[in-house]
């Protein structure tokens, strides 16, 4: 008797948004090193976590333009949940409050995961360049 199993592993491009982020947290310490840096984590996992993204994507031939996408939506989820917490437990709520922040909320996922498609996009093509140059035969689509 063959049994089913539980869990459905990811999608090709989610693999390569989840490592994309988590290789991208070391890279976002640095940069907050720098004077004067005021970026956030969510911010570098929409530039750099979709970035690498798409490299890893167009390096196991999946779509990195998807990955990025991927990406950017967990970098968007994860400053909404940072300002939620913070600021969202200090402040009042009023319904107009909440339907505001859902508007909002909407609104910067969408924004998000499109700029994590653009750096995604970004990291394949500079996969793909590199890619041509050490090896002339390899294709570029």
């Amino acid at each position: 008797m063959v049994s089913t199993p539980r869990f459905r592993p990811f999608s090709p491009a989610w693999n390569a948004a989840l490592i994309g982020v988590v290789v991208s947290l070391p890279v976002i310490t640095v940069v907050n090193w720098l004077p004067e840096s005021e970026s956030t984590v969510g911010a570098g996992m929409m530039i750099f976590g979709a970035f690498i993204a798409g490299a890893v994507a167009a390096v196991r031939s999946t779509d990195p333009d998807a990955a990025g996408l991927r990406a950017g939506f967990l970098g968007g989820v994860l400053e909404l949940v940072i300002f939620a917490v913070t600021t969202g437990t200090t402040a009042a709520w009023p319904l107009s409050r909440v339907a505001f922040f859902a508007l909002a909320a909407g609104a910067v996922l969408c924004l998000a995961s499109l700029f994590g498609l653009g750096c995604g996009r970004v990291g394949g093509w500079v996969v793909r360049a590199v890619a041509s140059r050490w090896n002339p035969t390899a294709s570029t689509p």
